[in-house]
């Protein structure tokens, strides 16, 4: 689409001869006798670059340019003033004007201001997409949820957005903790800003201090050259310590302290390193009973534990279900190039009946494998996986009862026993399941005499 100028001057013959100076150019040429006429002209239109002269009876350039900044997004301004009044087109410039030229105008030089602010104006416009699209993926519209719970949790993520506070997000795995985190990161001052998000879990204690402070040159073997951390990455932004439960006793100090100074130090360096970052935690764990058990510091505890939110597992919103559904359908349909336009009443059934112990993740999955391997536009029960057919063998979606009377030990023995059989051994699906770190399973394994199978 050709970019759109419009050209303001209360003399008829100076608007044609602008006119007649971009005949051969390829943009589309509005002009306006006046600046009456050309806020009218802007309000009727969208209009990428204004050329006005500033001296002009009634409505002046500089009335031109205040309309034209109040506009979303602002139009770029270049206003033609002559030699005597250059003082005024700095004061313009001052007010917003992208740029000037003083009579007489030279065409060509008044052609490159233009193709610049036309510039301007599609780097404007990209990142105005950018950020919607940054909105659609991760912002409060992005996320779904109709019921109550959800919706408490989307307003009170609206207000606490713009807050400084520290942030701690509970829930099972998969129920869509990191989307929370960044919807609040792309919600906040800081969104322009780095999010980094760190898999605490996913990453060897020996490793964990380097990745989070950076360290220095010679700090260790193989560390040849200086390294920033994440919390030196994220300055001005947000960083996300997701599983921070399963941070090691000694990292847990090291945290603290970053928390209660804003300052740390690289690995190997002497000299503090201060930063502005908000702190987002997530975790699949009970971080109080982790704390009466020992393995979490009580401190540390309160000082993440400012402003809390605990997302429901998927098996308590099933109202939820047919809504995420659809989201999926669509996505991954475009994806793929398929048109899928139903789901019978049968899948979604079954659908919403499944208490989806992976969650949204889990569902998400079980959407994308559906579309891919469908042969017409609806879906139907039968494109589901086998676990989710009613009358399939012991898999991951079936019951597990446990006679009263028995100890926490022996019931939570025999359910991760049921678990790792669900899951034909994988210790990894079988701790999604769970809602634990494959760490933490493998640590209870241990503890409760678990046959490793």
């Amino acid at each position: 689409m050709a970019m759109r100028l419009l050209f303001v001057d209360d003399q008829e013959e100076n608007l044609k001869s602008l006119a007649l100076g971009f005949r051969r150019s390829d943009y589309e040429i509005l002009t306006a006798l006046g600046g009456s006429a050309a806020i009218e002209i802007l309000k009727e239109n969208n209009v990428d670059v204004v050329v006005t002269d500033l001296k002009m009876p009634e409505v002046d350039g500089m009335q031109v340019l205040s309309h034209c900044a109040s506009l979303t997004p602002p139009v770029a301004v270049i206003m033609i003033t002559a030699f005597g009044t250059i003082e005024s087109a700095v004061e313009a410039l001052k007010a917003g004007a992208f740029d000037y030229i003083t009579k007489p105008v030279n065409l060509t030089e008044l052609r490159v201001q233009v193709e610049k602010a036309c510039e301007h104006r599609r780097l404007q416009k990209e990142n105005i997409y950018l950020h919607s699209e940054i909105n659609k993926r991760y912002g409060f519209e992005g996320m779904i949820g109709q019921t109550g719970d959800m919706q408490q949790i989307f307003e009170k993520a609206r207000l606490i957005a713009k807050s400084k506070a520290t942030v701690l997000i509970e829930g099972e795995s998969g129920t869509g903790k990191d989307l929370l985190a960044r919807a609040i990161h792309y919600n906040s001052p800081r969104s322009r800003h780095p999010f980094m998000p760190i898999h605490c879990a996913a990453l060897p204690e020996t490793l964990l201090e380097s990745e989070l402070f950076g360290h220095e040159k010679g700090a260790f073997t193989g560390a040849i050259a200086r390294k920033e951390g994440f919390f030196e990455l994220a300055h001005n932004g947000t960083i996300f310590l997701d599983e921070v439960g399963e941070i090691p006793a000694s990292m847990q100090v090291k945290l603290l302290r970053v928390l209660e100074t804003k300052e740390f130090m690289r690995v190997g360096g002497v000299k503090p390193i201060q930063v502005d970052i908000r702190v987002i935690c997530a975790t699949n764990k009970n971080l109080a009973e982790e704390v009466e058990e020992g393995r979490f510091r009580e401190d540390l505890f309160y000082r993440l534990n400012v402003i809390t939110f605990h997302i429901p597992p998927l098996r308590n919103r099933r109202a939820d279900i047919p809504l995420l559904v659809k989201t999926f359908v669509d996505e991954f349909a475009r994806e793929n190039g398929k048109t899928i336009t139903s789901i019978t009443k049968r899948a979604m059934a079954q659908l919403t009946s499944y208490h989806w112990p992976g969650n949204i993740r889990e569902l998400r999955n079980c959407i994308e494998s559906m579309v891919v391997f469908a042969q017409g536009e609806e879906l139907d029960a039968d494109a589901l996986p086998e676990h989710l057919h009613p009358g399939a063998g012991r898999e991951m979606g079936d019951f597990f009862s446990a006679p009263i009377g028995q100890t926490l030990d022996v019931v939570e023995k025999k359910y991760i026993q049921e678990t790792l059989i669900g899951a034909e051994g994988n210790r990894t699906k079988a701790a999604e399941t769970l809602g634990i770190s494959r760490r933490t399973l493998q640590r209870k394994i241990k503890e409760l005499g678990i046959e490793s199978g």
